[in-house]
């Protein structure tokens, strides 16, 4: 064939001074040279030099030739045995679900045999989200400064220490504190994630973290299987100590867990990162990327003014109030569950808490059998919120799927103003939970993904904080707010998650099929933007 008619053109850049690999890498022995082809002209090799510093042309870039990034390892290694191993040690630290759901329990307990007033049983849950709040961002900081790992291990055995001891509280005033000290802790566990993520390759980890939520799912359920034996025959203070197991097994567990290599190389400790991931690879009987580790820029870390960047000033405010929208829903629905169990049906809460007030504001009415049978059912929900979650998340996107969520609650909420018996009762508040525990599994994929290396801790550390501000009004509207108007409790909560749908569109960036960024500077090969299966159609931002 004439060489005039060939179709295709072929440029090789070569930067000088750089060395090609050697010919077993598998590219044919050209390592260091970048080939594209050219439509229109005849097929030969033309040698480009680029001196020292030149930018090679991102459409010509390889980020693993001789130089790779801990996203190129990680995407390399890819899935395998440690990540098995990671999931099941993060996944007891996100067991704490246990801590939260004794909350729902121990209220209608200590009401009982505390006499103690409506407020005051509010203001035990609330506490627990004022030690949550004010550390969620401490914790993120640290994290961010001194280490995922360092700042995951201080607070769990925080929570794990306090937890046991308040089951030894003399007085009420005793609990209190003891459990804003519980609280206090919870507040860093949401930094699994962030370390769970860091290790995770690009198309697993929005299934992957939606996977350990199942341990949140499964620390609720046994949390009402541990209460239906427990209470009965060893009472609350008890429960209080055998629900902190998860935390112990982890505390023993932990000290397998490795520091997050994208944290070692962005504080400068690239032999570390290096160690970390051959382990993974050799854990996971994967290669290694040929070449040397480097980090492209060094940033100052854990910096609150870097969530205020024009990049990502707007995302932060709506995720803030996302955040705040999913804690105040999921557990004002727990605690309104025990309240309408505790009626038969909705309608019947007025005059129920009429009768109970006309009587003595101190009657109380002790958890039967039949409403923790409710209770386990509704708390089941989980289990079928993440399989909905799981299903649609990479289908329709993060932000359509936190936005879908909203929508469902708020829906469920307003069919609740009908006088529905008990059984379509447990139906709406299993349909209810399932999606807005739904919706805050998405929001938990969809933060780590959104912020870059250096602020990452600290974003989703801000996050946890305004959702436990949530967490913190809840109580005196699913509590206090109920013995006035159950239709004006409903009516916030369906609002409020009306609007958290709206804030979920406007979300700036959609993160699916986008790698974790590097650094805040927009650089090529830090994203991995959908590598090899990128559509033009998705956001790049």
């Amino acid at each position: 064939i004439h060489p005039s008619f060939c179709a295709f053109r072929v440029v090789k850049f070569r930067r000088t001074g750089e060395s090609s690999r050697s010919d077993e890498d598998g590219i044919s022995g050209i390592s260091g040279e970048h080939e594209v082809q050219i439509e229109g002209v005849r097929a030969e090799l033309e040698p480009v030099e680029l001196g020292d510093g030149a930018a090679v042309p991102k459409e010509f870039a390889n980020p693993t030739d001789d130089t790779f990034m801990v996203e190129d390892a990680v995407e390399a290694i890819g899935f395998g045995k440690f990540q098995w191993k990671l999931s099941v040690i993060t996944g007891l630290a996100w067991a704490n679900a246990m801590e939260m759901m004794i909350l729902s329990i121990l209220a209608p307990q200590l009401h009982c045999e505390w006499r103690l007033p409506s407020w005051k049983v509010a203001l035990l849950t609330s506490v627990v989200f004022v030690g949550m709040m004010s550390s969620s961002t401490l914790w993120g900081n640290i994290s961010d400064q001194y280490g995922r790992k360092t700042g995951l291990k201080i607070s769990v055995l925080w929570t794990l220490y306090y937890g046991i001891l308040s089951g030894f509280a003399p007085i009420y005033s005793w609990i209190l504190v003891l459990r804003g000290l519980v609280g206090f802790g919870i507040g860093g566990v949401p930094q699994s994630v962030t370390l769970y993520a860091e290790f995770l390759p690009m198309k697993a980890r929005a299934k992957c973290i939606l996977l350990i939520e199942v341990f949140w799912a499964l620390g609720t359920v046994f949390e009402v299987l541990l209460a239906v034996v427990v209470m009965p025959t060893l009472g609350w203070r008890w429960l209080l100590i055998l629900s902190a197991l998860p935390l112990l097994l982890f505390a023993v567990l932990c000290f397998w867990l490795p520091e997050s290599a994208r944290y070692d190389v962005l504080s400068g400790n690239q032999e570390k990162a290096l160690a970390t991931l051959k382990r993974i690879a050799m854990e996971n009987g994967a290669p290694m990327p040929l070449g040397k580790l480097v980090v492209s820029r060094q940033e100052d870390r854990g910096k609150m003014r870097d969530l205020f960047t024009p990049h990502f000033r707007w995302t932060t405010l709506l995720l803030w109030f996302i955040w705040f929208s999913n804690a105040f829903s999921y557990y004002g629905l727990v605690l309104l569950t025990t309240e309408f169990f505790q009626a038969g049906d909705v309608c019947s809460i007025s005059s129920r808490r009429q009768e109970v007030k006309a009587k003595c504001s101190l009657t109380c009415e002790y958890l039967t059998e039949e409403d923790y049978t409710d209770l386990l059912w509704t708390t089941l929900s989980e289990f079928p919120g993440v399989l909905v979650t799981l299903w649609i998340i990479d289908r329709i996107g993060r932000k359509k799927t936190m936005a879908l969520s909203f929508l469902v609650f708020s829906f469920c909420s307003l069919l609740l103003f009908l006088c529905v018996g008990r059984n379509v009762l447990t139906v709406l508040l299993f349909i209810a939970r399932a999606f807005i525990s739904g919706g805050f599994q998405a929001a938990y994929v969809y933060t780590p993904e959104v912020y870059p290396t250096a602020t990452r801790a600290l974003g989703l550390g801000t996050c946890s904080g305004m959702a436990r501000v949530g967490a913190l009004i809840t109580p005196f509207i699913a509590q206090v707010m109920l013995e006035s108007s159950v239709y004006l409790t409903l009516l916030v909560y369906s609002g409020c998650c009306l609007l958290a749908a709206l804030a979920s569109c406007f979300l700036p960036i959609e993160t699916k099929g986008r790698g974790l960024q590097e650094s805040s500077h927009k650089e090529w090969g830090q994203e991995m933007v959908g590598r090899g299966s990128h559509s033009p159609g998705e956001s790049q931002e």
